[in-house]
């Protein structure tokens, strides 16, 4: 299986970007802004500069904006031209560590599934009080009984997030009153059931060709909850298709960039709280009776309705599955 990597930068080369550049059977390529140097370049990475991108999505460059993190579409894009039957999302302060790969997308995996509703998955990793950027807040302190795990069997898996060490993907609010590090547990994946959810992100994250279109990063609401909206439309969706949702252990470390926790926080605020809303508005938004692009562009209309995105959103939306159409 061909496996692309997929980063955007507004720095030069990190010691990430250059570890993953070296790592075998694996494309790389890094998405720049215009605040990326023009210089930028590195052995074993493809620079896909801002002014290229133009080429590589004709339609959605109309309308995403510049100095944004939804412009690492393009190189989704970019990706499933070359023909990549994986595509992994990753940032440019998550280093790679000697066992960092994913688990196959189908086999047998411990399974959660009881409670129905959002889980906090890094209580299967960590003893730590920590959750996942994206959890509703209601729940941080919720002690989930990690005994209620079905034994290994098949599963289909349609996304894989690998966790990270060190400053793992937490929000604000963690970070504002916390913001201890924490090294994860080494245990075997855990895969969630069909109506069990927790967030996932954008920093250490594998996803197979079938739903690739769910790759859609909303490129009209906040920058802090871009990847986590996604990630929430993308559940009920996979379900209906029969995949599902798992986690591995920490296979990076990340060494976070510079933030504003306040800044962050503001930005978090439509994630607090629309969360659960979204998995309902989607859930009802969606039918077997539709392909996988069709439903998106279902659950997109619904969140429309309900305030949650701009108009603005569906016009980039219909943008982005255009372009990955010419790539299929």
């Amino acid at each position: 299986m061909r496996h692309a990597i997929i980063i955007t930068t507004i720095y030069d080369p990190s010691d990430s970007v250059k570890a993953y550049a070296s790592l075998p059977g694996t494309e790389l390529i890094v998405v720049g802004d215009k605040k990326t140097p023009s210089s930028w370049s590195w052995p074993g990475a493809e620079f896909l500069a801002a002014e290229c991108q133009e080429a590589i999505g004709p339609t959605l460059a109309k309308h995403l904006p510049y100095n944004h993190y939804c412009r690492k579409m393009f190189g989704y894009l970019l990706a499933a031209q070359n023909g990549a039957d994986v595509i992994i999302d990753t940032d440019d302060d998550n280093l790679p560590k000697t066992n960092w790969k994913f688990p196959e997308f189908e086999g047998s995996f411990s399974t959660i599934a009881d409670p129905r509703g959002f889980v906090n998955i890094y209580q299967w990793f960590t003893d730590t009080l920590i959750w996942p950027r994206g959890l509703p807040l209601d729940l941080i302190k919720t002690q989930f009984d990690t005994n209620l795990i079905q034994p290994a069997h098949h599963c289909k898996i349609g996304v894989w997030q690998g966790l990270a060490d060190g400053d793992p993907d937490v929000d604000a609010i963690y970070r504002l009153t916390s913001d201890c590090p924490c090294l994860f547990d080494t245990r075997s994946p855990v895969v969630l059931a069909e109506g069990v959810i927790c967030p996932f992100n954008s920093q250490n994250t594998a996803i197979r060709r079938d739903l690739f279109p769910l790759l859609y990063l909303p490129a009209h609401v906040t920058f802090r909850f871009t990847d986590i909206l996604r990630g929430l439309i993308a559940q009920p969706i996979m379900w209906l298709n029969g995949f599902t949702l798992g986690f591995t252990e920490a296979t990076v470390i990340q060494d976070r960039n510079p933030h504003d926790y306040m800044k962050d926080f503001i930005s978090e605020v439509p994630m607090y709280q629309n969360s659960r809303k979204v998995i309902e508005i989607v859930s009802g938004a969606i039918s077997t009776r539709n392909n996988l692009e069709s439903n998106l562009h279902k659950a997109y209309v619904s969140l429309l309705h309900e305030g949650i995105v701009r108009e603005e959103e569906i016009v980039s939306l219909e943008a982005w599955l255009s372009d990955l159409g010419l790539a299929q």
